[in-house]
């Protein structure tokens, strides 16, 4: 490239773009192109850009409800080639969603041959399937032809495709809706149809309907799949109205008697997103685990878990089939098995019970993205469709007035049949001497110009008299509904009803509240001793009062900590990155040994490592800070984790330390820091930010450049103790409140230089 040519690349300075500013730019584009183009579904048809298209192309190419289905190929062609320049297996993965039973509540799309299953199973190729249009798809694509929305180019400009679909029901919320975009994904469960069309009705009827009431007509959603919703109504309720949540489902099942008093239990429907190869996989996990990577035998867990299941368990078969779309038979080991424990124990370890995720996330009428309650995603579609029936109303009414107009023009010619015959013959332009004689608009007189002679019949004059009477009723009918709100209100719920009356049915999903499954492990209450070794290695006593003098250990190690606490409590692991890990103290070996590391009870994350261990009841209270001087509290319930993995707990800066945690006493009033170069401060534990979810914290104290604390004590009535070097000799000087005045400060502060003789001091309580 010559100097010319790259000098006429840029105009001026002004126009040249930095790199950070173009692919900001060219990221933002994207992301937008992703939320609206392809991963949210709008709230007027919940249709996502690719589905509406396929529903589009399948209509245009007549494959109604009553038309012999076609090859899939064919309609992924026609989609691909008009409308949707992507990739073809993408638009068929969305075609064969559209027309599975199990994925959506109301299916689009009528499928012939196979087309995949419940169990993960693929669909067949594109050129072995067929397809056509449900009768419910009518809902989505009926009134396209009546002024109802607005059309585009298409992608090269040789067609035109409807932005949105005249959806005459909220089918977001019908069939509901996944994906993920950049920044918001969305999760929106299928709904009732007949539930969802009385709440529209209801809040037509009474805009003012309260929240309470809206949920009496919508109790929750209604899966595919049937199931049971166990969550309480005020936990549904919480949801819709933030718009994002969990509800807890389950798979239903019942028990079948069987000779000589044996029963087995069958599970027939299941919640959604599982499957009954899912539940398989998990009970040959649980009754046949695998050693897990980077370990050399079964954790205690898997053991347990183990043994459990197969003391209960004898066989479980997958009867599934035409007859039965789910049927998973579980038997017992014995007749004499509690039911409840059995079926308790199979809900615990598998998906038959678990958390189904919502975030009513789509893109509104105003075209902008965000998070919805229930009640604004149902008047938003109200909006919606008010607004499509009055375009429908004036499309009709426009072509009404044309057709009247036509038919005015007809009786002139029936009128003076002579004349106008004469007009024509003797005129070398007929149009505007029909025009001028019998004052016609031009499309009055096109009209009579290509009138057939058969047309003149006088029968035919009675005919255009009784149609233009009729389409006069029809005008002032469609203009009375374009007058009156409420006149068009009554039409909208006459036609919701009529549409739920169609195409409703009940619902498939039971709603009754139910506890969720918990193993419960019954465990002695009775003191023990917890023995922490500083490598990590843990084991527990039973009694309180030990020596730790006689704890031995294995070579190179020693004591970290003994933690006299209740068998029924839980032990906190804490790594160097602030992560929490969770052990119950029950499942701890005994102290016959050396016990076992805490990496093979928790997984620990890869290239981090276990400094510090906490146990006790979930009411105690602990400071968790750096060295760098920051801190809170935080119960140990609140650093509880159900998950091996743990969750993150602690925000660290990089380079950082964690402290020992601190346990505090009742009667702690103040915490009392040291420094490594020995300023000391004694602040308010008050002033101390207490934090349920972890954190950073607040600075606890000042810091000069390349100072870290290293010591810290909670101070109560009693004071504190320093124990040190005086002389050669240990001593112990106590510290009570006269002694702490000087030192007493606001959190953040630099504190004083601590002025004891003694060398060396280790901060304790008296």
């Amino acid at each position: 490239m010559d100097d010319t040519t790259q000098a006429g690349l840029f105009d001026s300075e002004e126009e040249a773009l930095t790199l950070g500013f173009y692919a900001e730019q060219a990221y933002l584009d994207y992301a937008v192109s992703v939320v609206r183009g392809r991963a949210l579904p709008e709230v007027a048809d919940g249709q996502k850009p690719v589905q509406r298209r396929i529903l589009y192309a399948m209509d245009a190419m007549g494959l109604g409800p009553g038309a012999k289905p076609v090859k899939s190929a064919r309609v992924v062609g026609d989609v691909l080639g008009k409308y949707h320049p992507h990739g073809d297996q993408a638009a068929y993965d969305a075609m064969v969603r559209m027309a599975q039973d199990f994925s959506l509540r109301y299916p689009l799309i009528d499928g012939q041959g196979n087309f995949g299953s419940r169990d993960g199973d693929n669909a067949a190729a594109m050129r072995y399937t067929e397809a056509r249009l449900t009768p419910f798809s009518r809902v989505l694509l009926d009134e396209l032809d009546e002024g109802t929305v607005d059309f585009a180019p298409n992608y090269d400009g040789s067609q035109t495709e409807p932005l949105l679909l005249p959806a005459r029901l909220p089918v977001m919320l019908l069939n509901g809706a996944s994906g993920i975009a950049v920044g918001m994904a969305t999760e929106i469960p299928s709904h009732n149809l007949r539930e969802v069309s009385r709440a529209c009705v209801a809040l037509l009827k009474t805009p003012k309907l309260t929240d309470d009431e809206l949920f009496e007509l919508i109790p929750g959603p209604d899966f595919a799949g049937g199931g049971q919703i166990i969550s309480a109504p005020g936990d549904i309720a919480a949801l819709y109205r933030g718009g994002r949540g969990s509800i807890k489902a389950r798979a239903r099942w019942r028990f079948e008697e069987l000779a000589r008093g044996q029963w087995q239990l069958v599970v027939y429907e299941l919640p959604p997103n599982t499957s009954s190869q899912k539940i398989l996989e998990e009970i040959e996990e649980r009754t046949n685990p695998k050693v897990k990577a980077g370990k050399k035998s079964l954790s205690a867990e898997q053991q347990q878990t183990k043994a459990l299941m197969l003391s209960l368990l004898d066989a479980v078969r997958d009867e599934s089939g035409k007859d039965d779309a789910v049927r998973l038979v579980f038997e017992p080991k014995t007749s004499r098995i509690d039911r409840d424990e059995f079926v308790n124990v199979l809900l615990a370890q598998t998906s038959l019970e678990g958390s189904v995720p919502v975030n009513l996330v789509c893109i509104g009428i105003d075209g902008r993205p965000g998070q919805r309650s229930l009640r604004q995603v149902l008047e938003e579609w109200l909006g919606f469709r008010t607004s499509t029936v009055m375009r429908r109303t004036r499309h009709r009414l426009e072509k009404v007035l044309d057709r009247i107009h036509v038919l005015e023009g007809r009786m002139v010619v029936y009128l003076n049949v002579d004349e106008v015959i004469q007009a024509i013959r003797e005129s070398d332009e007929p149009k505007p001497a029909l025009m001028e004689q019998f004052n016609l608009t031009e499309r009055q007189a096109e009209d009579i110009l290509e009138m057939r002679l058969r047309q003149l019949a006088r029968l035919e004059g009675f005919r255009i008299e009784q149609e233009l009477s009729d389409k006069r009723e029809q005008s002032k009918s469609l203009q009375d509904l374009l007058d009156s709100p409420t006149a068009l209100k009554r039409l909208i719920i006459k036609e919701l009803e009529a549409d739920a009356k169609q195409y409703g049915d009940e619902r498939r999903t039971l709603i009754e509240v139910a506890q969720r499954a918990v193993l419960e492990t019954r465990v002695v209450d009775e003191p023990v001793t917890v023995i922490i070794s500083q490598k990590g290695w843990l084991r527990s006593r039973q009694g309180h009062g030990h020596d730790a003098a006689q704890f031995s250990f294995k070579s190179g190690d020693a004591l970290y900590g003994a933690i006299e606490c209740r068998s029924t409590d839980q032990l906190i692991a804490i790594s160097n990155t602030g992560r929490v890990y969770t052990v119950a103290v029950s499942s701890l070996p005994s102290a016959r040994g050396d016990g076992q590391p805490i990496t093979s009870m928790v997984d620990v994350e890869h290239g981090t490592r276990v400094v510090h261990m906490v146990a006790g009841q979930e009411t105690q209270r602990y400071v968790l800070g750096t060295e760098s001087g920051y801190g809170f509290v935080a119960r140990l319930k609140d650093m509880a984790s159900r998950l091996k993995g743990g969750k993150q707990f602690i925000n660290l800066d990089k380079g950082d330390s964690l402290l020992r945690p601190l346990p505090l006493q009742e009667e702690d009033g103040q915490l009392a820091l040291l420094s490594r170069k020995g300023r000391f401060l004694v602040i308010d534990l008050s002033e101390v930010r207490t934090l349920a979810g972890g954190g950073r914290g607040t600075i606890l104290m000042g810091l000069d450049a390349g100072d870290v604390i290293e010591q810290w004590v909670g101070v109560g009535p009693a004071g504190m103790m320093a124990r040190g070097i005086y002389r050669n000799k240990a001593t112990e000087l106590l510290l009570g409140e006269a002694e702490l005045a000087e030192y007493v400060g606001k959190r953040a502060r630099k504190g004083k230089l601590l002025g004891l003789k003694i060398k060396q001091p280790v901060l304790g309580r008296p």
